[in-house]
Order: structure tokens, then C-alpha cells, then sequence
């Protein structure tokens, strides 16, 4: 069945349809990862939008479900230039085309995805449509999409309610701010108890636990609408508990504590990006996924330092609080698959607990 992605600039890419065969609106954001695609699908940072994935053959090694980031797919559409139907991996317990039919994600094969990801370089991210309908009124569709925005999608993705993973070592309080799996993994793997907790938690209640440490994970959409959020993550930071923040949990941090944030062009989506660490001069390898940065001329210096930089257009990467046992990064040191450089991050927070007590 022919399917059609129409961009909010009146592009129009004609291609095969995968996955539901529903009609979609969403902000079209590109992946350079060339691997991990299930991770990408289950990652909950991609609530609100629809992922092309730059890499031209996607699906040859199926679905592995204990890779899975999360208990289902979030993005709302998959757009690849050739989906790998029959695919080679003794792990490989399905087929993405039915995991996407299965998670009711509609998608588009056989467009040239580079042409698609210049255009989003050169004008930016911008809303598209993915439709089966021949018939389309692109005048009309275009209208459509100048009113969508990504809303709602923190509390679309945090947990319903409290829950732990045991173990025998330090105690964290993980905010589940739309968080991938691997980061209690991460943690929990080290030892820690991991209580993970909904976003909407008072900061009250996560204190009155008296955790070791904690943790604000990564998650989807624009940080300045998490107004809430912000002013109890305003209250972690003014207590003395440890805490290490990743991505959205590292902008909400800043926003707490009187930096602000802006939106990237195009944003930093794959497995590829270099990162300097200040401290050392040494550059890592890392995972990305995110549209918003902090921005480091807001940083008050007796607030926090710039720790981290991206090595490509020189955003901040990361913070390390003055006077705080906090610090934060905007990438992924939980990222798998993809560079492991960065896990040393979480050995970093068990070693600032240590101290912390």
C-alpha cells in the first residue's frame, strides 16, 4: 500500500506504508545510529515525534524484547529508506514490521531518507504528516500540522505509580521523568535499590525516604513545560542528597536553579557524538537523543560550571554544581547498544554517595 509523508513545508515523499495503517501528525526528528533501533522505538523520549532513521537498512537483525527500553513503542510514526523483512539474528524473537503493526505505529519505507534529513538540516525540525490517503489535500494537511505541538508527554510517559528494584547497596530515589530501563538497570546492576518513582512526586515525599542518592532520568518534550516538576526539583537541590541528572533531567535541573533552555535546530539524535570532559580535555563517544539544550551564557558561575562540551557545535554537554553534590549530563551513559564509554558516570555517583554520607 502506497503511503505518503508530507512535510509542514509542502514537501511531499511518496513511499511503501509498515506498520498501522493510521493517520498521523507529529514533529519528524532523524536518528544517525546505526544500530539499536529497537531501542529508539522503545525510548521514551520520542513520545510527540516521528523518527527517520538515516541508516538505509533497518530491521536485519528483528526484534530482541529484552532490549526494549521501556514496555512499549512511544514515537508516534518510523520513517526508514528499506525495512529488512526477513530478518538474521539467533536472539530475534519477531519481525519489526509486526512490532510495529503489534504497538499500532504507522510508517513509511522506500523514500530517500537522505533527501528527508538535509531538508531537517537545512530548515530545521518540522511537523509532518504520514498518510495512506491518496487523496490528501495538502493545503489542508499543512494547516493541520502549523497547530501541532509536542504537549503532555512527561506525563504521558512516567510511571503510574512507586515501585522498586531491590538490591544491597546504596539506596537511590530514580524520578522517572520518561526514563529508558537501562538507567535503573544501570544502577541496580551496581548494587543500588532503585525506587522509582512518577514524575509528579513531591519532593517531600522522595526526601522523607532519606535515599542515599538521586537520580533524574531522561524524558521527552519541551523542559520549560514541566513547571511542576521544576519546583520540586528546586527543593532536591536545596537539600544535601547527592544527585545525578541525565538529559531532560539534567535541563530541568538547570531550569531549577535559574538557567534557561532553547531549542536546537535540528536537535542531537544517534550513537556518534563527541563530548569533551573540561576537566580532563578527554573526549568520549556518546549517545544522544534530545532537542533542547541548556544555554551556557545563562549558567550562573557561582551556581554551576560547564563540565562538558559538545565537541561538534560546542552546546553544553553537562554541569557540575559549586557547593553541591550534584552533577549533570545532557547525553547517555546508560545508552546500549552504543558507546559505553560514559559508564563510568554511575561508578562516578556511587563514589559521590560514599562521600556524601
Amino acid at each position: 500500500m502506497k503511503a505518503f509523508l508530507i512535510l509542514e513545508d509542502g514537501t511531499v515523499f511518496t513511499g511503501t506504508s509498515i506498520g498501522s495503517k493510521r493517520e498521523v501528525i507529529s514533529e519528524i526528528v532523524f536518528n544517525t545510529s546505526m544500530t539499536g533501533y529497537l531501542e529508539v522505538l522503545t525510548d521514551p523520549s520520542y513520545a510527540g515525534q516521528a523518527v527517520v532513521m538515516t541508516y538505509p537498512l533497518i530491521g536485519n537483525y528483528g526484534i530482541c524484547r529484552e532490549d526494549m527500553e521501556s514496555y512499549k513503542a512511544w514515537p508516534d510514526g518510523y520513517i526508514v529508506r528499506e525495512l529488512s523483512r526477513i530478518p538474521s539474528n539467533f536472539r530475534s524473537g519477531d519481525t519489526i514490521q509486526h512490532f510495529l503493526e503489534e504497538q499500532d505505529i504507522p510508517g513509511i519505507s522506500g523514500i530517500d531518507t537522505r533527501a528527508l534529513t538535509k531538508i531537517l538540516r537545512e530548515k530545521g525540525t518540522m511537523n509532518g504528516m504520514i498518510t495512506t490517503n491518496e487523496n490528501f489535500d495538502c493545503d489542508e494537511a499543512v494547516a493541520r500540522m502549523k497547530n501541532y505541538s509536542v504537549t503532555g508527554v512527561v506525563k504521558k510517559t512516567t510511571c503510574a505509580e512507586k515501585y522498586v528494584l531491590p538490591g544491597d547497596g546504596k539506596r537511590v530515589a530514580l524520578l522517572d521523568l520518561g526514563a529508558k530501563m537501562n538507567i535503573a538497570r544501570s544502577l541496580n546492576e551496581r548494587g543500588c535499590q532503585v525506587t522509582v518513582y512518577p514524575a509528579a512526586t513531591a519532593a517531600e515525599e522522595i526526601l522523607a525516604e532519606n535515599p542515599d542518592g538521586i537520580m533524574l532520568s531522561n524524558g521527552p518534550g519541551d523542559p520549560k513545560e514541566c513547571t511542576d516538576i521544576i519546583t520540586e526539583i528546586r527543593k532536591l537541590y536545596e537539600s544535601e542528597v547527592p544527585i545525578f541528572a541525565i538529559c531532560l533531567g539534567h535541563q530541568l535541573m538547570a531550569l531549577a536553579t535559574g538557567a534557561d533552555t532553547h531549542k536546537l535546530k535540528y536537535g542531537h539524535r544517534g550513537g556518534n557524538h563527541p563530548v569533551k570532559d573540561l576537566e580532563t580535555g578527554r573526549v568520549y563517544i556518546s549517545s544522544q537523543n534530545h532537542g533542547y539544550v541548556v544555554d551556557m551564557d545563562t549558567i550562573k558561575s557561582e551556581t554551576a560550571v560547564p563540565a562538558f562540551v559538545n565537541v561538534n557545535d560546542g552546546t553544553n554537554e553537562g554541569l557540575k554544581y559549586v557547593n553541591k553534590n550534584i552533577f549533570t549530563v545532557q547525553y547517555h551513559p546508560e545508552a546500549c547498544p552504543g558507546p559505553l564509554d560514559s559508564g563510568y558516570l554511575f561508578d562516578r555517583f556511587l563514589k559521590m554517595m560514599e562521600e556524601g554520607k
